[in-house]
């Protein structure tokens, strides 16, 4: 299995894995002993197209050198390009859409013996629920736990309500028995994520909250941090920042996807927000949570984006100071409002502005971290720095897996997976570096 895009897409591939799992199948990690291949795909933007290409054109060489027999290409790419891909790519048995993978065992049964290439790609409507055996693909003290799945903001530039279907909520209660038994495994941090988590319970008219599930989730014994992570800046509750504020267990962290800070992008943009109502709640975080680290993400080149509103951009990012950030290139995808916007911005364009704004953020992160020396922190301690297996690395309770950097350990000792408390002595653009102190 090669799972590809975002950390709900890995969700997915770890329901397909358990439900084969429990039908005997055995996972292997060397693709050239994989008798069925699996590529878990995404097709958000016009890299991560490319990037699941190259990987389903690269792992089909494996029925010529490997053992493979069987190459299923899954997720958001056949969702989207069904008929297309199966002209294009002949080396493909079989496809498989966002709302049909759970059937990932029966599809195979059904393929035995027939030739020619199969397609299941229905409607978007599915949500798996606690009946389904999941298997965590991350490491041991950590997990994701999808709330929802779908999107219903409807942002111009966006797909994923083509690919995902209006947003869903999981029941309440099954994602707390997910959790339970992902902690009674080993697991110190739950993730929470889909593609708006403040959207949670919304369509369930009963009360449901966001809240409420994670005190549900605080309530578990052995769960050590909660990261709340895609949570729109229009659905953001005071109840929420109080939450917070106040539960140990939920990390002081926000990832909040705010795409652009310029009025006349964000309405073409569809979102919500103005700029006045961001700022307004960036400065009710750090005023109600001191030390809160705030991460977002933004798109430079937006269709009609202004040099007046990039300036505008770049003022309000180095004002503001977040602890992280992402920027992506806006990428004109068909079936999309904004990609039949007049006034498309140049590919040279977008690159500068790109660049640009990443040297501001790295100049900021920098700054920031420099901060911290002195410090202490939560670390969980998740291996061996690739240099040298003499340097333990991990991530503080500010660092989400995989986006974020990562804090390297100077001195002490301690065991993968822990949780110990550091002192940060160093620090690079967007890493620490920290000794162990006693609890």
């Amino acid at each position: 299995m090669v799972s590809l895009g975002c950390p709900k897409n890995l969700v997915d591939a770890e329901v397909m894995l358990g439900v084969l799992s429990k039908q005997d199948y055995e996972i292997t990690m060397d693709e050239k002993d994989a008798d069925v291949i699996i590529v878990n795909t995404c097709s958000f933007i016009k890299e991560a197209k490319q990037e699941s290409i190259d990987a389903i054109l690269d792992l089909a060489e494996r029925k010529h050198d490997g053992k493979c027999h069987t190459l299923i290409v899954s997720g958001c790419l056949p969702q989207r390009y069904q008929e297309e891909l199966a002209k294009e790519l002949p080396e493909v048995d079989i496809f498989i859409g966002t709302g049909d993978y759970p059937r990932i065992a029966e599809i195979l049964a059904e393929k035995s013996g027939v030739e020619g290439q199969l397609r299941y790609v229905g409607d978007p409507d599915f949500i798996y629920d606690e009946t389904l055996p999941r298997l965590n693909s991350s490491p041991a003290w950590f997990s994701y736990l999808k709330i929802g799945e779908g999107c219903s903001n409807c942002c111009s530039y966006c797909i994923i309500p083509q690919l995902r279907g209006a947003y869903r909520s999981r029941p309440l209660d099954a994602l707390v028995a997910e959790a339970e038994r992902l902690v009674a495994r080993g697991v110190k941090e739950i993730n929470v994520i889909s593609q708006d988590i403040t959207r949670y319970g919304s369509d369930m008219h009963d009360g449901t909250t966001l809240e409420s599930l994670v005190k549900r989730l605080a309530a578990i014994e052995g769960l050590r941090w909660i990261r709340l992570l895609y949570a729109y800046p229009d659905g953001i509750t005071d109840s929420m920042i109080a939450l917070i504020r106040d539960e140990p267990k939920v990390c002081k962290y926000l990832d909040i996807p705010i795409q652009h800070i310029a009025d006349p992008v964000l309405k073409a943009m569809k979102r919500r927000s103005s700029e006045q109502q961001i700022r307004d709640l960036i400065a009710k975080l750090r005023l109600e949570i001191p030390g809160i680290a705030l991460r977002t993400s933004l798109i430079v080149g937006f269709p009609g984006e202004t040099l007046e509103d990039f300036t505008n951009l770049t003022h309000f990012v180095e004002q503001t100071r977040f602890d992280r950030l992402g920027v992506f290139c806006f990428s004109r995808e068909e079936g999309t409002p904004a990609a039949e916007m007049p006034d498309q911005i140049s590919e040279r364009v977008k690159r500068e502005r790109y660049r640009k704004l990443m040297r501001v953020q790295a100049r900021l992160s920098f700054r920031h971290n420099r901060t911290l020396i002195g410090t202490t922190e939560q670390v969980i301690v998740e291996g061996y720095s690739e240099e040298t297996d003499l340097l333990l690395k991990g991530r503080s309770s500010r660092q989400a897996p995989d986006i974020d950097g990562q804090v390297y350990i100077t001195s002490g000792n301690a065991d993968i997976g822990d949780i110990v408390t550091l002192k940060i002595t160093d620090s690079s653009d967007y890493d620490l570096i920290g000794e162990m102190v006693e609890e």
